[in-house]
Protein backbone atom coordinates (compact mmCIF):
# COMPACT_ATOMS: atom_id res chain seq x y z
CA UNK A 1 0.00 0.00 0.00
CA UNK A 2 1.50 3.57 -1.14
CA UNK A 3 1.70 7.19 1.08
CA UNK A 4 -1.15 7.54 -0.80
CA UNK A 5 -3.20 5.55 0.85
CA UNK A 6 -2.30 6.68 4.28
CA UNK A 7 -2.78 10.46 2.97
CA UNK A 8 -6.25 9.68 1.78
CA UNK A 9 -7.13 8.31 5.27
CA UNK A 10 -5.93 11.41 6.77
CA UNK A 11 -7.83 13.44 5.03
CA UNK A 12 -11.32 11.41 5.11
CA UNK A 13 -10.66 10.86 8.89
CA UNK A 14 -10.00 14.78 9.53
CA UNK A 15 -13.35 15.49 11.54
CA UNK A 16 -12.95 13.16 14.12
CA UNK A 17 -9.45 14.02 14.53
CA UNK A 18 -10.42 17.57 15.56
CA UNK A 19 -13.02 16.16 17.59
CA UNK A 20 -10.60 14.44 19.69
CA UNK A 21 -8.03 17.00 19.74
CA UNK A 22 -10.96 19.87 21.29
CA UNK A 23 -11.75 16.66 23.79
CA UNK A 24 -7.68 17.10 25.07
CA UNK A 25 -7.92 20.87 24.33
CA UNK A 26 -11.53 20.95 27.29
CA UNK A 27 -8.77 19.94 30.12
CA UNK A 28 -7.18 22.77 31.81
CA UNK A 29 -3.80 20.73 32.38
CA UNK A 30 -2.09 24.20 33.63
CA UNK A 31 1.24 22.71 35.29
CA UNK A 32 2.22 25.79 36.85
CA UNK A 33 -1.04 26.36 39.24
CA UNK A 34 -0.98 23.44 41.89
CA UNK A 35 -4.48 23.77 41.78
CA UNK A 36 -4.83 22.37 38.57
CA UNK A 37 -2.70 19.32 39.44
CA UNK A 38 -5.66 16.68 38.83
CA UNK A 39 -6.03 17.80 35.61
CA UNK A 40 -2.92 17.28 34.66
CA UNK A 41 -3.52 13.85 36.15
CA UNK A 42 -6.38 13.61 34.02
CA UNK A 43 -4.72 14.87 30.59
CA UNK A 44 -1.90 12.11 31.12
CA UNK A 45 -4.87 9.44 31.59
CA UNK A 46 -6.39 10.56 28.82
CA UNK A 47 -3.45 10.56 26.45
CA UNK A 48 -2.62 6.99 27.74
CA UNK A 49 -6.24 5.78 27.04
CA UNK A 50 -5.61 7.51 23.31
CA UNK A 51 -2.61 5.51 22.70
CA UNK A 52 -4.04 2.34 24.12
CA UNK A 53 -7.10 2.75 21.59
CA UNK A 54 -4.72 2.21 18.85
CA UNK A 55 -2.76 -0.92 20.18
CA UNK A 56 0.03 1.30 21.67
CA UNK A 57 1.79 -0.30 25.25
CA UNK A 58 1.43 3.50 26.55
CA UNK A 59 1.28 4.09 30.63
CA UNK A 60 1.37 7.42 32.84
CA UNK A 61 4.73 7.35 35.19
CA UNK A 62 4.52 9.39 38.63
CA UNK A 63 7.03 11.64 38.68
CA UNK A 64 7.18 14.37 41.90
CA UNK A 65 4.94 16.42 40.46
CA UNK A 66 2.97 15.73 37.10
CA UNK A 67 2.79 12.52 35.46
CA UNK A 68 4.69 11.36 32.13
CA UNK A 69 2.89 9.32 29.65
CA UNK A 70 5.68 6.89 28.06
CA UNK A 71 4.65 4.30 24.74
CA UNK A 72 6.28 1.68 23.19
CA UNK A 73 5.87 -0.15 19.47
CA UNK A 74 8.27 -2.14 18.59
CA UNK A 75 8.97 -2.80 14.78
CA UNK A 76 11.78 -3.37 12.61
CA UNK A 77 13.97 -0.43 11.29
CA UNK A 78 15.24 2.90 12.64
CA UNK A 79 14.20 3.67 16.41
CA UNK A 80 12.37 7.09 17.14
CA UNK A 81 11.58 8.96 19.85
CA UNK A 82 8.65 11.29 19.61
CA UNK A 83 8.48 13.93 22.35
CA UNK A 84 5.06 16.17 23.18
CA UNK A 85 3.92 18.23 26.36
CA UNK A 86 0.30 18.26 27.43
CA UNK A 87 0.47 20.73 29.52
CA UNK A 88 -0.33 24.37 28.96
CA UNK A 89 0.25 28.22 30.50
CA UNK A 90 -2.06 29.79 32.84
CA UNK A 91 -4.71 31.89 30.82
CA UNK A 92 -4.57 35.34 32.90
CA UNK A 93 -5.71 37.90 32.14
CA UNK A 94 -9.12 36.29 31.16
CA UNK A 95 -10.64 38.68 30.59
CA UNK A 96 -8.78 39.06 26.93
CA UNK A 97 -10.37 36.12 26.21
CA UNK A 98 -13.02 36.53 22.97
CA UNK A 99 -14.64 32.93 25.05
CA UNK A 100 -13.38 30.75 27.54
CA UNK A 101 -9.95 29.12 27.20
CA UNK A 102 -11.05 25.47 28.15
CA UNK A 103 -14.31 25.44 25.42
CA UNK A 104 -12.46 25.37 22.38
CA UNK A 105 -14.37 25.38 19.36
CA UNK A 106 -13.80 26.04 15.41
CA UNK A 107 -14.10 29.21 14.23
CA UNK A 108 -13.99 31.25 11.17
CA UNK A 109 -11.69 33.96 10.42
CA UNK A 110 -10.11 36.12 7.23
CA UNK A 111 -7.56 33.72 7.14
CA UNK A 112 -9.37 30.40 7.72
CA UNK A 113 -10.79 27.73 10.05
CA UNK A 114 -9.47 27.90 13.05
CA UNK A 115 -9.06 26.20 16.38
CA UNK A 116 -9.95 28.64 19.26
CA UNK A 117 -8.60 27.64 22.78
CA UNK A 118 -5.58 27.08 25.47
CA UNK A 119 -3.21 24.63 23.91
CA UNK A 120 -4.22 24.33 20.52
CA UNK A 121 -0.89 25.32 19.37
CA UNK A 122 1.11 25.27 22.55
CA UNK A 123 1.00 21.73 22.74
CA UNK A 124 -1.76 19.99 22.28
CA UNK A 125 -2.69 20.20 18.32
CA UNK A 126 0.92 19.77 17.54
CA UNK A 127 1.41 16.47 19.60
CA UNK A 128 -2.02 14.83 18.10
CA UNK A 129 -0.75 15.55 15.01
CA UNK A 130 1.90 13.00 15.12
CA UNK A 131 -0.44 10.79 17.01
CA UNK A 132 -3.08 11.56 14.50
CA UNK A 133 -0.35 10.52 11.63
CA UNK A 134 0.50 7.02 13.27
CA UNK A 135 -3.13 6.59 13.78
CA UNK A 136 -4.18 6.74 10.25
CA UNK A 137 -0.94 4.65 9.48
CA UNK A 138 -2.04 1.93 11.53
CA UNK A 139 -5.32 1.95 9.74
CA UNK A 140 -4.74 1.74 6.32
CA UNK A 141 -0.98 -0.82 6.72
CA UNK A 142 -2.06 -2.59 10.25
CA UNK A 143 1.16 -2.02 11.72
CA UNK A 144 3.84 1.69 12.13
CA UNK A 145 6.59 1.89 10.18
CA UNK A 146 8.96 1.60 12.63
CA UNK A 147 9.94 1.17 16.35
CA UNK A 148 8.17 4.13 18.26
CA UNK A 149 8.47 5.58 22.03
CA UNK A 150 5.70 7.92 23.12
CA UNK A 151 7.54 10.33 25.63
CA UNK A 152 4.57 12.95 26.57
CA UNK A 153 6.00 15.36 29.64
CA UNK A 154 3.57 17.52 31.78
CA UNK A 155 5.58 20.26 33.16
CA UNK A 156 7.36 22.00 30.10
CA UNK A 157 5.49 24.82 30.62
CA UNK A 158 6.56 25.07 34.30
CA UNK A 159 10.33 24.69 34.13
CA UNK A 160 10.13 20.88 33.70
CA UNK A 161 11.73 20.05 36.99
CA UNK A 162 11.49 16.27 37.09
CA UNK A 163 12.60 15.90 33.16
CA UNK A 164 16.30 15.72 33.82
CA UNK A 165 15.81 12.86 37.05
CA UNK A 166 13.23 11.11 34.95
CA UNK A 167 15.49 10.89 31.66
CA UNK A 168 18.29 9.81 34.08
CA UNK A 169 16.22 6.72 35.14
CA UNK A 170 15.22 5.81 31.80
CA UNK A 171 18.00 5.98 29.83
CA UNK A 172 18.02 2.64 28.39
CA UNK A 173 14.39 2.47 28.13
CA UNK A 174 13.94 5.89 26.14
CA UNK A 175 17.61 6.02 24.29
CA UNK A 176 16.34 6.04 20.33
CA UNK A 177 18.52 6.39 17.26
CA UNK A 178 16.90 10.09 17.05
CA UNK A 179 14.07 12.31 18.40
CA UNK A 180 11.15 14.29 16.98
CA UNK A 181 9.71 17.23 18.77
CA UNK A 182 6.49 18.89 17.60
CA UNK A 183 6.55 22.39 19.25
CA UNK A 184 7.97 24.82 16.93
CA UNK A 185 6.64 26.65 13.84
CA UNK A 186 6.59 26.88 9.95
CA UNK A 187 8.83 30.05 8.47
CA UNK A 188 7.10 33.42 8.29
CA UNK A 189 3.66 30.70 8.39
CA UNK A 190 4.33 29.47 5.34
CA UNK A 191 7.72 27.65 5.02
CA UNK A 192 8.20 24.29 6.56
CA UNK A 193 11.19 24.96 8.96
CA UNK A 194 13.53 22.34 10.47
CA UNK A 195 14.40 23.95 14.08
CA UNK A 196 18.61 23.33 14.22
CA UNK A 197 19.32 25.46 17.04
CA UNK A 198 17.55 26.57 20.04
CA UNK A 199 18.24 29.54 22.62
CA UNK A 200 19.04 28.40 26.49
CA UNK A 201 17.00 30.02 29.36
CA UNK A 202 17.16 31.39 32.79
CA UNK A 203 14.86 32.34 34.57
CA UNK A 204 15.02 34.50 38.20
CA UNK A 205 12.97 35.87 40.74
CA UNK A 206 14.39 38.66 42.71
CA UNK A 207 12.47 40.04 45.53
CA UNK A 208 13.50 43.38 47.69
CA UNK A 209 12.82 44.33 51.29
CA UNK A 210 13.32 46.72 52.76
CA UNK A 211 10.65 47.82 55.97
CA UNK A 212 8.96 45.23 57.85
CA UNK A 213 5.72 46.90 56.78
CA UNK A 214 3.98 48.97 53.92
CA UNK A 215 4.40 52.50 55.14
CA UNK A 216 2.34 55.66 55.06
CA UNK A 217 3.93 57.47 52.56
CA UNK A 218 2.77 60.26 54.11
CA UNK A 219 4.62 59.61 57.13
CA UNK A 220 7.53 58.17 56.38
CA UNK A 221 8.32 59.40 52.22
CA UNK A 222 11.47 60.86 51.41
CA UNK A 223 13.00 59.29 54.67
CA UNK A 224 12.64 55.29 54.62
CA UNK A 225 13.64 53.20 52.03
CA UNK A 226 11.38 52.28 49.53
CA UNK A 227 12.05 48.74 47.76
CA UNK A 228 10.50 49.80 44.32
CA UNK A 229 12.40 52.69 43.91
CA UNK A 230 15.55 50.03 44.06
CA UNK A 231 14.06 47.64 42.22
CA UNK A 232 13.21 49.74 39.17
CA UNK A 233 16.69 51.44 39.28
CA UNK A 234 18.31 48.08 38.95
CA UNK A 235 16.38 46.97 36.42
CA UNK A 236 16.87 49.68 34.80
CA UNK A 237 20.48 49.48 34.24
CA UNK A 238 20.36 45.92 33.17
CA UNK A 239 20.78 47.73 29.79
CA UNK A 240 23.15 50.72 28.18
CA UNK A 241 22.05 53.13 25.74
CA UNK A 242 22.94 50.73 22.66
CA UNK A 243 20.55 47.70 24.60
CA UNK A 244 23.79 45.73 25.53
CA UNK A 245 23.50 43.80 28.28
CA UNK A 246 25.70 45.27 31.59
CA UNK A 247 26.08 42.09 33.76
CA UNK A 248 29.61 41.12 34.29
CA UNK A 249 30.86 38.47 31.67
CA UNK A 250 27.44 38.17 30.48
CA UNK A 251 28.24 37.90 26.85
CA UNK A 252 31.01 35.02 27.25
CA UNK A 253 30.45 31.88 25.18
CA UNK A 254 28.07 33.77 22.75
CA UNK A 255 29.90 33.28 18.95
CA UNK A 256 29.67 35.35 15.94
CA UNK A 257 27.31 34.16 13.50
CA UNK A 258 29.21 32.71 10.96
CA UNK A 259 28.93 34.52 7.43
CA UNK A 260 27.49 31.50 5.60
CA UNK A 261 24.74 30.82 8.29
CA UNK A 262 23.90 34.78 7.96
CA UNK A 263 23.79 34.65 4.11
CA UNK A 264 21.65 31.43 4.69
CA UNK A 265 19.20 33.32 6.88
CA UNK A 266 19.66 36.85 4.53
CA UNK A 267 18.49 34.88 1.56
CA UNK A 268 15.01 33.92 3.70
CA UNK A 269 13.81 37.42 2.81
CA UNK A 270 12.59 38.41 6.22
CA UNK A 271 10.27 40.93 6.75
CA UNK A 272 11.55 42.75 9.85
CA UNK A 273 9.05 45.41 9.35
CA UNK A 274 5.59 42.96 9.09
CA UNK A 275 7.25 41.05 11.82
CA UNK A 276 7.24 43.87 14.41
CA UNK A 277 3.96 45.74 12.43
CA UNK A 278 1.57 42.15 13.25
CA UNK A 279 1.54 43.27 16.86
CA UNK A 280 1.39 46.96 16.67
CA UNK A 281 5.35 47.98 16.60
CA UNK A 282 7.66 49.50 14.26
CA UNK A 283 10.65 50.07 15.51
CA UNK A 284 13.39 47.39 16.32
CA UNK A 285 14.68 47.79 20.16
CA UNK A 286 17.20 45.20 20.70
CA UNK A 287 21.16 45.66 20.74
CA UNK A 288 21.87 48.56 17.91
CA UNK A 289 23.69 46.57 14.78
CA UNK A 290 21.67 43.31 14.21
CA UNK A 291 19.03 42.61 12.45
CA UNK A 292 16.02 41.25 14.29
CA UNK A 293 16.47 37.99 12.70
CA UNK A 294 19.69 38.07 14.40
CA UNK A 295 18.45 39.46 17.86
CA UNK A 296 15.72 36.62 17.65
CA UNK A 297 17.77 33.66 16.97
CA UNK A 298 22.02 34.16 17.74
CA UNK A 299 21.75 36.74 20.03
CA UNK A 300 21.33 36.17 23.99
CA UNK A 301 18.79 38.73 25.52
CA UNK A 302 17.66 39.61 29.36
CA UNK A 303 13.79 40.64 29.61
CA UNK A 304 11.79 41.71 32.70
CA UNK A 305 8.86 39.52 32.45
CA UNK A 306 7.02 40.58 36.10
CA UNK A 307 6.86 43.93 38.63
CA UNK A 308 5.20 42.89 41.83
CA UNK A 309 5.01 46.06 44.69
CA UNK A 310 3.29 47.74 46.55
CA UNK A 311 -0.45 48.29 45.89
CA UNK A 312 -2.34 47.46 42.30
CA UNK A 313 -5.63 46.99 43.00
CA UNK A 314 -8.40 49.53 42.05
CA UNK A 315 -8.30 53.17 43.27
CA UNK A 316 -5.38 54.33 44.72
CA UNK A 317 -3.46 53.35 47.98
CA UNK A 318 -0.36 56.24 48.94
CA UNK A 319 1.52 53.75 50.44
CA UNK A 320 5.73 52.68 51.00
CA UNK A 321 5.85 49.16 49.89
CA UNK A 322 7.50 46.91 52.24
CA UNK A 323 8.31 44.47 49.43
CA UNK A 324 8.89 44.69 45.46
CA UNK A 325 10.07 41.72 42.89
CA UNK A 326 10.59 41.22 39.45
CA UNK A 327 10.41 38.06 37.53
CA UNK A 328 13.90 38.27 34.85
CA UNK A 329 14.62 35.62 32.14
CA UNK A 330 17.50 35.40 30.07
CA UNK A 331 17.63 33.98 26.67
CA UNK A 332 21.01 32.08 25.72
CA UNK A 333 23.22 31.24 22.93
CA UNK A 334 26.31 29.53 22.00
CA UNK A 335 28.05 27.85 25.14
CA UNK A 336 26.71 30.98 27.83
CA UNK A 337 26.72 28.70 31.39
CA UNK A 338 23.12 29.60 32.85
CA UNK A 339 23.95 29.15 35.97
CA UNK A 340 27.27 31.46 35.85
CA UNK A 341 24.87 33.90 34.41
CA UNK A 342 22.56 33.42 37.53
CA UNK A 343 25.39 33.65 39.55
CA UNK A 344 26.93 37.04 37.92
CA UNK A 345 23.54 38.14 37.91
CA UNK A 346 22.87 37.83 41.50
CA UNK A 347 26.44 39.42 42.27
CA UNK A 348 25.20 42.53 39.79
CA UNK A 349 22.26 42.81 41.67
CA UNK A 350 23.70 42.52 45.16
CA UNK A 351 26.52 45.35 44.43
CA UNK A 352 23.32 47.77 43.91
CA UNK A 353 21.62 47.53 46.96
CA UNK A 354 21.42 50.21 49.34
CA UNK A 355 21.71 50.29 53.72
CA UNK A 356 18.47 48.37 54.77
CA UNK A 357 17.43 46.27 51.59
CA UNK A 358 17.74 43.15 51.79
CA UNK A 359 17.52 40.91 48.64
CA UNK A 360 16.33 36.66 47.83
CA UNK A 361 15.93 34.70 44.81
CA UNK A 362 13.77 31.98 43.74
CA UNK A 363 14.99 29.79 40.97
CA UNK A 364 13.15 29.21 37.49
CA UNK A 365 14.51 26.73 35.50
CA UNK A 366 18.51 26.93 34.21
CA UNK A 367 19.03 25.16 30.44
CA UNK A 368 21.81 25.62 27.79
CA UNK A 369 21.21 26.73 24.39
CA UNK A 370 20.75 23.89 21.36
CA UNK A 371 23.00 22.91 18.69
CA UNK A 372 21.58 20.30 16.20
CA UNK A 373 23.37 17.69 13.61
CA UNK A 374 22.18 18.25 10.31
CA UNK A 375 24.40 14.98 8.98
CA UNK A 376 21.86 12.52 10.40
CA UNK A 377 20.25 11.32 7.17
CA UNK A 378 16.67 11.96 8.49
CA UNK A 379 16.80 15.73 8.03
CA UNK A 380 17.49 15.89 4.51
CA UNK A 381 15.21 13.18 4.38
CA UNK A 382 12.36 15.05 6.16
CA UNK A 383 13.41 18.15 4.18
CA UNK A 384 12.48 16.65 0.77
CA UNK A 385 8.85 15.49 2.32
CA UNK A 386 8.15 18.65 3.86
CA UNK A 387 8.40 20.55 1.11
CA UNK A 388 6.30 17.63 -0.84
CA UNK A 389 3.44 18.17 1.25
CA UNK A 390 3.66 22.01 1.52
CA UNK A 391 4.90 23.63 -1.90
CA UNK A 392 7.97 24.98 -0.24
CA UNK A 393 11.70 23.69 0.12
CA UNK A 394 11.93 23.06 4.05
CA UNK A 395 14.35 25.33 5.48
CA UNK A 396 17.11 24.55 8.21
CA UNK A 397 16.42 27.57 10.82
CA UNK A 398 17.09 28.65 14.57
CA UNK A 399 14.78 29.96 16.58
CA UNK A 400 14.74 32.49 19.54
CA UNK A 401 12.25 30.11 21.95
CA UNK A 402 14.05 27.49 24.37
CA UNK A 403 12.96 23.90 24.20
CA UNK A 404 15.70 22.17 26.97
CA UNK A 405 14.42 19.16 26.45
CA UNK A 406 16.31 18.79 22.83
CA UNK A 407 19.52 19.66 24.88
CA UNK A 408 19.00 16.81 27.10
CA UNK A 409 18.41 14.16 24.74
CA UNK A 410 21.47 15.15 23.72
CA UNK A 411 23.83 15.78 26.80
CA UNK A 412 21.28 12.51 28.76
CA UNK A 413 20.44 10.28 25.79
CA UNK A 414 23.08 11.01 23.84
CA UNK A 415 20.69 11.61 20.92
CA UNK A 416 20.12 14.05 18.04
CA UNK A 417 16.98 15.70 17.94
CA UNK A 418 15.01 16.75 14.97
CA UNK A 419 12.20 19.90 15.51
CA UNK A 420 9.74 20.30 13.21
CA UNK A 421 6.34 22.21 13.77
CA UNK A 422 3.55 23.68 12.10
CA UNK A 423 2.48 26.66 14.55
CA UNK A 424 2.13 30.22 12.77
CA UNK A 425 3.53 33.50 13.83
CA UNK A 426 0.06 34.98 14.82
CA UNK A 427 -1.10 31.81 17.13
CA UNK A 428 -0.98 33.50 20.35
CA UNK A 429 0.88 30.93 22.30
CA UNK A 430 1.02 31.80 26.03
CA UNK A 431 -1.22 34.79 25.41
CA UNK A 432 -5.41 35.24 25.18
CA UNK A 433 -7.02 33.65 22.70
CA UNK A 434 -4.76 31.04 21.24
CA UNK A 435 -5.49 29.04 18.26
CA UNK A 436 -3.96 26.95 15.77
CA UNK A 437 -4.92 26.79 11.76
CA UNK A 438 -7.05 24.04 10.71
CA UNK A 439 -4.62 24.21 8.29
CA UNK A 440 -1.73 24.07 10.46
CA UNK A 441 -3.42 20.71 12.21
CA UNK A 442 -4.25 18.49 8.82
CA UNK A 443 -1.19 19.19 7.04
CA UNK A 444 0.84 18.44 9.97
CA UNK A 445 -0.73 15.52 10.38
CA UNK A 446 -0.30 14.82 6.80
CA UNK A 447 3.50 16.15 6.86
CA UNK A 448 4.69 13.42 9.85
CA UNK A 449 3.32 10.50 7.38
CA UNK A 450 5.18 11.79 4.87
CA UNK A 451 8.07 11.56 7.14
CA UNK A 452 7.85 8.16 8.75
CA UNK A 453 7.33 7.44 5.02
CA UNK A 454 10.73 8.78 3.94
CA UNK A 455 12.63 7.50 7.68
CA UNK A 456 11.46 4.25 7.93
Amino acid sequence: MTLDATLARIDAGLPAAIERLLELLRIPSISTDPAYAAECDRAADWLVADLNALGIEAEKRKTPKHPMVVGHVPGDGPHILFYGHYDVQPVDPLTLWDRDPFDPAIEDTAKGKVIRGRGSSDDKGQLMTFVEACRAWKEVHGTLPCRITFFFEGEEESGSPSLVPFLEANKDELKADIALICDTGLFESRVPAIMTQLRGLCGEEIILTGPDKDLHSGMYGGAAINPARVLTRILGNLFDDTGRIQIPHFYDGVPDLPEDIAAQWQALNFDHGSFLGDVGLSTPAGEQGRTPLEMLWSQPTAEINGIIGGYTGDGFKTVLPSQASAKVSFRLVGSQDPHAIRKNFRAWVEAQLPDDIKVSYVEHGASPASQMATDHPAFEQARAALGAEWGHEAAFTGCGGSIPVAGYFKSILGMDTMLVGWAKDDDQIHSPNEKYDVESFHKGIRSWARILDAIR
